[in-house]
């Protein structure tokens, strides 16, 4: 396979607590501020984690069909209007483009567990019953149990005909579904790619998950503050929603047309630590490998990394796994690059994070802002690196990497970077 075309973001689409839209998002981003909350869906009480990053989100605003809302689940909502967005944003014609040249590479941790879980309180009569009644049985439940479901609405809505593909790789999800687009594009498979990732993980039962483990925080009676990456207090995650879906193509095509180009996707890897469904080795190894295999496939040297975006979902296992995984692949040139954490604003939304982040990267590129790790007040001190603490930090940022970290061993890590000679 040769890797060769540069492959670069022309239109960006986001949903994300707080924030309606790219605009919103970048907004509520350099600003430090926080969206999450005491959970709003159902009743929390129960449960030792109560808090999460909601977003408030209407389909009918957004201009979906009843019969569109009955037959997508939330998720599934999130990446068709995310899409749209992209879309639009971009100014691709596809009416000038061959629909089997075009693709769809969609992300999601838990696809529909929001409407899989209503159908079954609605079959089980509220747990009531053991064995379900099938004449309750909703006609869309096939949209529900199938994840493909979620890549092939966005298809239907943009008339992609190519390589169309669901990636469920837990919490790097996000960043394995853009690189599997990158890879479509360098490969010659499709000239434009429809990709990002969707979660609507704000259930019952997926919170009853992540307390089990003890993964999400418990600190309930402050939710702004409760994400806390890095910090010698925190004590696990915030469990969020989100979504961001992108254009992708050649960035000849994007000079072709005069499209405005946010960054360039230069470098992907991804890698697994065949060790422990949810534990992580404290030498960061595998995610070291990834990013060191990122650079190189970006031809960039470590030392031109001007901003980390770290998976920093606020538990200590992960926090130190990665703070040692940066040292690991980038050496003393670590302690000189800002790093920093978007879950402290707007919580973990599990598979979609990591386009979500991708978003916050580009973004960065094209502002030169570094995001903040808002929460930040009392750095553990095995977290030693510049993790650019409560306030934005201006400053000119060229190239980027973003990483992520995966119940079942996965490590991710993709570098995005200025593209030169695009229009702007």
């Amino acid at each position: 396979m040769s890797l060769s075309r540069p492959v670069v973001i022309t239109g960006i689409g986001v949903r994300a607590p707080g924030a309606h839209g790219t605009k919103e998002f970048w907004d509520l981003l350099t600003e430090g501020r926080t969206a999450t909350r005491r959970i709003t869906f159902f009743d929390p009480s129960p449960y030792r984690s109560q808090v999460a990053g909601e977003i408030d989100f209407s389909p009918v605003w957004e201009g979906l069909s009843q019969r569109e809302i009955r037959r997508m689940d939330r998720a599934t909502q999130f990446a068709v209007v995310c899409a749209q967005d992209a879309v639009r944003d971009s100014g691709v014609d596809f009416a000038g483009v061959d629909p089997a040249r075009v693709g769809v590479t969609v992300g999601s941790a838990v696809a529909a567990a929001t409407s899989l879980e209503q159908e079954y309180l609605v079959l089980s009569d509220t747990g009531r019953n053991w064995l379900v009644d099938g004449d309750w049985l909703s006609p869309h439940m096939f949209d529900y149990l199938a994840p493909s479901v979620m890549p092939a609405e966005v298809a239907w809505k943009v008339g992609a005909e190519g390589p169309v593909s669901m990636v469920s790789n837990g919490c790097t999800s996000g960043l394995d579904a853009v690189g599997h687009a990158w890879q479509l594009i360098q490969e010659g498979a499709a000239d434009v790619m429809i990709a990002g990732a969707a979660d609507a993980p704000i259930t019952p039962i997926v919170v009853a998950c992540f307390d089990a483990i003890k993964a999400t925080t418990p600190r309930n009676d402050d939710p702004a503050t409760a994400s806390r990456p890095f910090d010698r207090l925190r004590n696990g995650f915030v469990l969020a929603e989100g979504a961001a879906m992108f254009v992708l193509e050649s960035l000849d095509s994007a000079r072709r047309r005069g499209a405005h180009v946010y960054a360039e996707v230069s470098g992907y890897a991804t890698r697994c630590n065949a060790y422990h469904m949810t534990g992580l080795k404290p030498d960061g190894r595998e995610m070291a490998e990834a990013i060191r295999v990122a650079l190189d496939h970006a031809r960039v040297d470590r030392s031109a990394v001007d901003y980390i975006n770290a998976h920093g979902s606020g538990t200590k296992q992960n926090d130190r796994h990665e703070t040692a995984a940066f040292k690991r692949a980038l050496g003393e040139t670590a302690y000189r690059i800002p790093v920093s954490s978007i879950k402290s604003m707007v919580g973990h939304s599990l598979g979609a994070i990591g386009s979500v982040e991708i978003a916050a990267c580009a973004l960065a590129i094209e502002h030169g802002v570094v995001p903040p790790t808002a929460n930040l007040h009392e750095p553990d001190p095995e977290c030693d690196l510049d993790y650019v603490p409560l306030t934005a930090r201006e400053q000119n940022v060229r190239t980027v990497l973003t990483v992520g970290s995966g119940f079942g061993g996965f490590q991710t890590a993709m570098v995005l970077r200025r593209a030169d000679g695009a229009a702007s």
